[in-house]
């Protein structure tokens, strides 16, 4: 099947677009480039497939219950004014991103101590601490040195007296503000909250002063800013939504701030989290601290910058396909994407309900694993979040793997496979073997059909998904003759390239005439991949391993082919269309760009994933880093 630019025009007026007429020419071509792909559905045999069938195991999804409303003075505090039942939001050129603003100077806020500040002059360059044996510093010695350590030394000494929540408070924002991430240089932050971040250090010491327990007491954590907070915009990378600021905090942000974390800033990402690159920002393309001229991947990589960057130990992503484990492996850390279910999703902007996911980055495998046990659980606002035993991920590092039966599947090991990331796999596979772990090759036979499955069925879900950016109840106050003038205006200058690209894209596939030829045999194939990853867990593999990424991180604007794009998440997808837990985390470098490895695991079996993952970091040492 091919689409003509008629079609093209339908589908946009279906999808309630705008378009530009001098670019329907390319969009034509662009879309029959990626449709091409998706014929091999087509002859793809369902003979025990219901042609429905979601392709996900069953959540039992609890009934909507009206309980009296109590107004949230704290919340709607921030919410923006509304006129006629929308909200007004300040103007595209009103909101600048605020990356120069520290605390007052020596406000006395902790135990009568000054407070830091950022150090005067020049800041130095990032240097990759892996390579050259520095750390990104601000300056030498406390409190800047606790940045740079795991997350459990750093509640420790919160603790006991030696460091100060306020303290690393100051010296994330001054790293935030250095060119190791500010928008002269890896453009990975994109605003911060230096006041409330500041109000939140104080009440975190107050807490330690009382002695209550924090499992992050003092940690400065970072947020893809497509995760709400009611103090910091959320933007999505979009023009659209630029300058929006919730007026509720997600739950995964609550559940961190009752852990004692400080939430600082919010990070650079693929507008409304659809890129593999972090270069289809309104505010400009992140870059890779490993090599500026590189992509950090997408559509987290302004999360995966920082944490590498040295910025703060962990942060918070976002995955529909890979994009938490893709930049994650780019830059050289732990990226986590929990099962389906596993954490709340209220207050994650929607791309595709049925794939996204809250993720977790962190420099070491236990920085991850302690985020993802605090932001874990059932949550009464998200109905497809599921009652689940308490989540241990933090393991010893030289535990035996006796026992424990790795995966290799042998379609994640293609002949066009890098030969040295095939390497450094088998490294990987035979550090673990030593540990006492069997290793075993399997088949996963659908994997192939991941792309063309998620490139149908995540375009479609976001087309009714972004429905509601309208320009009326959020984005831009423009100019125009009625609210038809108003709302062509933002839907089409609102929306970048590949954001249109995509929302053209699923209306298509939903339209009548093609919903059956795409859509529908789209979720038959993607019950076929979950069931691949069924059968091979229930022959007794606990875990499986393979690449993470086909490709090291590429250069900035080296792809313009948006299935070439696509490709780069061909090992990751499969986790997100099946629902199962993966992680990537370092497993060594290839001309000095880092390589990751993917363990991926059964349904609401992290505790087995971050097993092996601890085992692994440990038994690869410094190895993982050069």
């Amino acid at each position: 099947m091919t689409i003509s630019a008629s079609d093209v025009r339908h589908v946009a007026v279906l999808a309630r677009l705008a378009l530009n007429e001098e670019r329907v020419p390319a969009l034509v071509s662009e879309l029959n480039g990626i449709l091409a792909h998706m014929e091999v559905l087509q002859r793809v045999a369902l003979p025990d497939v219901m042609d429905n069938d979601r392709g996900m195991p069953s959540l039992s999804l609890r009934e909507d219950v009206a309980v009296p409303g109590v107004v949230d003075t704290e919340r709607t505090a921030f919410a923006p004014m509304m006129r006629d039942g929308f909200f007004l939001v300040p103007q595209l050129d009103t909101h600048k991103p605020q990356l120069d603003v520290l605390p007052p100077k020596g406000k006395d806020l902790h135990r009568g101590r000054r407070t830091p500040t950022a150090v005067e002059g020049p800041q130095p360059q990032w240097k990759d601490p892996n390579r050259s044996g520095t750390t990104p510093t601000a300056a030498e010695g406390p409190p800047f040195v606790w940045l740079d350590r795991d997350v459990g030394a750093v509640v420790d000494a919160v603790n006991d007296g030696r460091c100060t929540p306020g303290d690393l408070v100051h010296a994330a924002l001054a790293r935030v503000t250095s060119r190791a991430a500010g928008r002269d240089g890896l453009n990975a932050v994109l605003s911060v909250d230096p006041v409330g971040a500041a109000r939140d250090a104080e009440a975190v010491q107050a807490r330690v002063v009382r002695g209550t327990p924090m499992p992050l007491a003092g940690v400065p954590i970072l947020v893809k800013d497509n995760i709400a907070t009611r103090r910091l915009p959320t933007s999505c990378g979009s023009r659209i939504l630029e300058g929006y600021i919730s007026p509720f905090d997600a739950t995964v942000i609550r559940r961190l701030r009752d852990a004692g974390a400080m939430v600082v800033g919010k990070t650079n990402m693929d507008e409304f989290a659809m890129g593999s690159s972090t270069e289809n920002s309104v505010f400009g393309p992140t870059r890779n601290p490993v090599d500026p001229t590189r992509v950090p991947g997408g559509s987290s990589g302004g999360s995966a910058a920082a944490v590498a960057a040295g910025v703060t130990a962990v942060a918070l992503g976002s995955e529909t396909g890979g994009s938490v484990r893709q930049p994650a492996a780019f830059c050289g850390i732990v990226g986590v994407k929990p099962t389906y279910g596993r954490v709340s999703r209220f207050g994650l902007v929607a791309f595709a309900s049925s794939l996204d996911q809250v993720g977790v980055f962190g420099r070491r495998v236990n920085d991850a694993a302690r985020v993802l046990e605090v932001i874990a659980g059932v949550d009464p606002l998200d109905a497809t979040s599921v009652h689940a035993p308490p989540l241990t991920c933090r393991h010893a590092p030289d535990a035996s793997l006796s026992g424990v039966v790795i995966g290799r599947p042998v379609e994640y090991f293609p002949g066009s496979l890098d030969p040295r990331i095939r390497a450094l796999c088998d490294v990987s596979l035979e550090r673990l073997r030593a540990r006492g772990a069997e290793i075993r090759d399997v088949s996963l036979p659908h994997t192939a059909l991941a792309i063309p499955v998620y490139y149908i069925l995540a375009p479609a879900e976001a087309s009714s998904n972004l429905a509601r950016f309208d320009g009326v109840r959020y984005g831009l106050r423009l100019e125009g003759n009625g609210l038809q003038g108003m709302y062509e205006a933002t839907r089409s200058g609102g929306f970048g390239p590949e954001v249109t690209r995509r929302i053209l894209l699923g209306t298509y596939v939903l339209s009548a005439g093609y919903y059956d030829a795409y859509y529908r045999r789209a979720q038959a194939v993607r019950a076929l991949i979950t069931q691949d990853f069924e059968r091979v867990f229930a022959t007794g593999v606990h875990v499986l391993f393979t690449p993470t990424t086909p490709t090291t991180a590429f250069p900035v604007g080296a792809v313009s082919d948006p299935y070439e794009m696509y490709l780069s998440d061909i090992f990751t997808a499969t986790a997100n269309l099946a629902g199962v837990p993966a992680m990537s985390q370092p497993i060594g470098r290839i001309d000095g760009l880092p390589v990751g490895g993917q363990l991926i695991a059964a349904r609401f079996d992290e505790t087995t994933m971050f097993r092996v993952a601890t085992v692994l970091e440990d038994a690869l040492g410094q190895d993982a880093h050069r």
